[in-house]
């Protein structure tokens, strides 16, 4: 992932009730319904949220001033205790998007912490969620610097850390059916990265026609579409919202007018 330049290409409108993209079922809702936190269904799909949201909090923290140390202990701390106490359980359908109830909940930690010190070490990080030495200081300073308000920070890191995975997931499946050579050199139609070679010059390092390479363009961008959804599916209550969280993703990246 590089800019916010990024254009996810809407592709084809995605079936919400059927199909192997279909969103019967997703991440959050199955939080809510599943009620207890030792429920497997909500266990494995809390990691997963928190593992997505965990750099759009720090980065939320950080744009409230707060220095990286406290940032990162801040950000840990609130999704330990945001799991012991079992806060996902005082969230109704009616709040619809994750990312809303989420930043809400970290707010108030961040209230409450204000009055007191921490008492977690830096660096008590919870095993469940692995986060794989990413710098996400280094993440936070090539950002744009700009006026932006928290909470638009924190937008622009959600937007930014959903696009990566969306793209490391699509590499992942080129990969697998050992098509890596050509996701490396179509990707940059998905990531609006600058390339001196067109469309004749990868037909002809792949040595497909031309033709064939903008099919698979189009192909490629109608599925990352599809695999945004999914993604953004996983966050709602509400699947008819879908389209109207895509479009806050753009605005997000400052990708609509």
């Amino acid at each position: 992932m590089t800019t916010s330049g990024q254009n996810p290409d809407a592709g084809t409108n995605l079936d919400h009730r059927s199909g192997p993209f279909g969103f019967q079922t997703t991440h959050w809702s199955a939080v809510l319904k599943a009620g207890e936190p030792a429920a497997p269904e909500a266990v494995d799909a809390l990691q997963h949220l928190c593992k997505t949201y965990w750099y759009p909090l720090y980065a939320y923290c950080r744009r409230q001033g707060y220095p990286p140390p406290d940032g990162e202990d801040l950000t840990q701390q609130f999704f330990a205790s945001f799991l012991q106490r079992n806060s996902f359980a005082s969230a109704t359908p009616e709040r619809g998007r994750f990312r809303n109830f989420l930043l809400a909940s970290f707010k108030n930690f961040l209230a409450n912490e204000h009055h007191r010190r921490m008492t977690v070490k830096r660096g008590g990080r919870m095993a469940f969620l692995s986060l794989d030495d990413t710098d996400f200081e280094g993440n936070y300073r090539n950002e744009l610097a700009d006026h932006a308000t928290p909470e638009r920070h924190f937008d622009h890191a959600w937007a930014m850390t959903l696009l990566g995975k969306v793209l490391t997931d699509l590499k992942a499946e080129y990969e697998a059916v050992e098509k890596l050579d050509l996701f490396n050199a179509l990707h940059i139609f998905l990531t609006g990265e600058k390339s001196e070679a067109g469309y004749q010059q990868i037909a002809a390092d792949l040595n497909m026609t031309e033709p064939a390479i903008r099919m698979a363009v189009m192909r490629l961008r109608q599925h990352y579409g599809q695999m945004l959804r999914r993604e953004i599916a996983h966050t709602l209550t509400d699947l008819t919202a879908v389209e109207d969280e895509l479009r806050h993703l753009l605005d997000a990246l400052g990708a609509r007018p």
